[in-house]
């Protein structure tokens, strides 16, 4: 699934490519993806793109009035979800695509006749798109915690966010209502850089483990978003999976100690990390639990 880094490098890609264009039509061309009708996706025809902006996971498409926030705005919201994405098209055929035929979801073609198709793998369809007048109608967006590259989220704003969670690091670092944006695999690469276990207490970090642990964060997010600037849409997944050290890489080698990385599988999902590094290196149970293997 797309996170943070992806997401934001999209969304300085879509800056450039669709601020100041006009949208000829939307077409949506799945029943699955459009969560809204009112207002109808006719109604992006002949608007232009003021920005482009990111709530978490979340784009948003501005169009109308005279900027983000404008009274007369439309807001496209999309999230891509886990099999979902967004591929840019300097042309499209004459001949329109059928719906419900294949993975395409949705095609935004704009006057110069340049675009972009939405497109969702696989039979399990989660991607979303809204149009609405304000981001804040869609709930997913209006629950979002603060995001993690904000300048006003320091390492006292995350302890504060942490205080009074009882509950595992992994699953506080993925909770959209806590903080926005961080996903399965970057709260893997999160936890590794900060040498915390997955599994620990969130009521157990010190003071100076909260300390490393924003670190860990800025540092990982931000040289993520750097390694995916400025390369193209079609491109990211690919750059975002070389960049990872312990996500994805169960049985390889740890680039920091050399130990093997481990993974833990639950129904849906599953983490890896690295015993040496975060576990004090015993291997964590590969069952839903913080125990150890005895």
């Amino acid at each position: 699934m797309p996170e943070v880094p992806e997401v934001e490098a999209l969304r300085e890609f879509l800056d450039g490519q669709l601020v100041g264009k006009e949208f000829a039509r939307v077409l949506p061309l799945t029943i699955n993806a459009l969560k809204t009708y009112d207002p109808p996706l006719g109604a992006l025809t002949g608007t232009t793109v003021r920005a482009v902006e990111r709530h978490g996971k979340w784009l948003d498409i501005v169009t109308g009035g005279s900027g983000a926030g404008a009274e007369g705005c439309l807001h496209l919201a999309i999230h891509l979800a886990r099999a979902g994405w967004l591929r840019w098209k300097d042309e499209f055929p004459a001949a329109p695509p059928r719906p419900g035929k294949g993975p395409l979801a949705l095609r935004a073609v704009l006057t110069g006749g340049d675009g972009f198709d939405l497109t969702e793998a696989g039979t399990t369809k989660r991607l979303a798109v809204h149009l609405v007048r304000d981001p804040f109608e869609v709930p997913a967006i209006a629950s979002l915690g603060p995001d993690p590259l904000d300048d006003a989220f320091d390492r006292d704003a995350l302890a504060a966010l942490l205080a009074g969670e009882r509950r595992q690091l992994k699953g506080a670092l993925r909770d959209q209502r806590l903080i926005a944006g961080i996903g399965n695999a970057y709260s893997d690469e999160i936890l590794h850089a900060a040498k915390l276990s997955p599994f620990k207490p969130v009521q157990n970090l010190t003071e100076d483990e909260t300390t490393v642990l924003y670190d860990a964060m800025r540092t990982t997010l931000t040289s993520a978003i750097e390694r995916s600037r400025g390369v193209a849409a079609g491109r990211l997944k690919a750059e975002k999976k070389s960049g990872l050290r312990v996500h994805g890489r169960a049985g390889e080698t740890c680039p920091v100690c050399g130990d093997t990385i481990r993974s833990v599988a639950f129904a849906d999902s599953s983490l890896q990390y690295c015993p040496t590094c975060q576990t004090g290196g015993k291997p964590l149970a590969d069952r839903r639990t913080s125990r150890f293997l005895k």
